[in-house]
């Protein structure tokens, strides 16, 4: 034989021996060191067998505890402090593992399945790393929390407000001629033994006014009172509905005014001008009927009349910054001690 011939004979085993060790080694124990418990069969650890009832485990894990226990242990033979800390840790962990059903699956199916190596690290260290609590259990608390503390401070808001308008000569004077409609300012003012205070008075008006403007005026835009379909677990629960109805209304409009060229009505000009003026459908309904009306006027659904009236308003706005003294004393300061200046004062 030649040496040629006998190198690449030695060469060929070398690679099988290699490839036998890389490949077979790791599937031939189903034992891995650092999943479960290690080396150690979990049930030799609990002197159970694989078929052992749920019972049969914990009833053999209390008592290798109390056995192992660092604070119950008292010189077993052969046995040193640290050898049964080593012990009861070993114990603990068995009996995590085979106390709940699906971790008791997962080791079964190790040891019946010895060749998925790399299998069981995912298997676990994704049960290890997992989430103990149910991530859609946190979000729907989370939610729920979010939608409580919007919609209390809404009411908070809107009962700002309303104390607000109560000051508003606007609202105040129809808030008081509908009280007295009703009847209701009258009752204020009682004699006899029933008199009250004129501060009594004043303050028990006042929460009629208030009263007033917050269920018989219709108040629109920011103020308007907070409703709880707007809160964001309504949102998100209703938006299915919300996505279909957008769907259904967009076909429409597209059906009527796109390919039956059907004329806008009031209520599509205006929407088209508030999505031209960027506007929420609040801050549009806080605007005056008489801007409104004029909006309709100039025609501003139609592109170019918007931008022309846009071009107005901002030359408008540039007029009175020029007039506003307050405007005035600020670029006066900009142009002679403006941050991009030093001021020097003699001694």
């Amino acid at each position: 034989m030649s040496p040629l011939t006998e190198y690449g004979r030695h060469f060929g085993q070398w690679i099988g021996i290699i490839f036998i060790v890389v490949v077979f080694v790791p599937w031939a124990t189903a034992l891995i060191e650092g999943l479960y418990c290690g080396i150690e069969i979990c049930y030799d650890v609990l002197g159970v067998s694989r078929e052992a009832a749920k019972s049969d485990i914990g009833r053999a894990y209390r008592q290798l505890a109390r056995k192992y226990h660092p604070d119950r242990f008292s010189s077993l033979a052969g046995e040193t402090r640290e050898s049964a800390h080593q012990k009861f840790l070993l114990v603990a962990t068995a009996y995590e593992t085979l106390k709940d059903e699906d971790s008791r699956r997962d080791y079964d199916y190790m040891l019946d399945h010895p060749e998925q190596y790399y299998s069981h690290y995912y298997t676990y260290y994704s049960r290890r790393l997992a989430p103990k609590v149910d991530v859609r259990i946190v979000i729907l608390v989370t939610v729920v929390a979010i939608s409580i503390f919007q919609y209390y401070s809404w009411w908070a808001s809107y009962t700002e407000a309303i104390n607000y308008l109560s000051t508003v000569p606007k609202y105040r004077i129809q808030a008081t001629e509908i009280a007295k409609q009703l009847g209701l300012l009258n009752k204020t003012k009682e004699k006899g033994k029933n008199r009250r205070s004129k501060e009594d008075i004043r303050e028990q008006e006042e929460e009629i006014i208030r009263d007033i403007i917050k269920n018989k005026i219709d108040i629109k835009g920011g103020y308007q009172k907070p409703k709880i379909l707007d809160i964001l677990l309504c949102k998100i629960v209703l938006f299915p509905y919300c996505l279909c109805a957008y769907v259904v209304w967009y076909c429409k409009w597209m059906y009527r005014f796109t390919i039956c060229r059907e004329e806008y009505g009031d209520e599509e000009k205006l929407y088209i001008i508030r999505n031209n003026m960027n506007m929420s459908q609040s801050q549009f309904d806080g605007l005056e009927e008489e801007q409104r009306e004029t909006f309709l006027e100039r025609q501003l659904w139609i592109k170019d009349n918007y931008e022309v009236y846009k071009e107005e308003q901002e030359e408008e706005m540039k007029m009175k910054m020029a007039l506003d003294p307050r405007w005035k004393r600020y670029r006066r300061w900009m142009k002679n001690e403006g941050p991009g200046r030093l001021t020097f004062i003699d001694d």
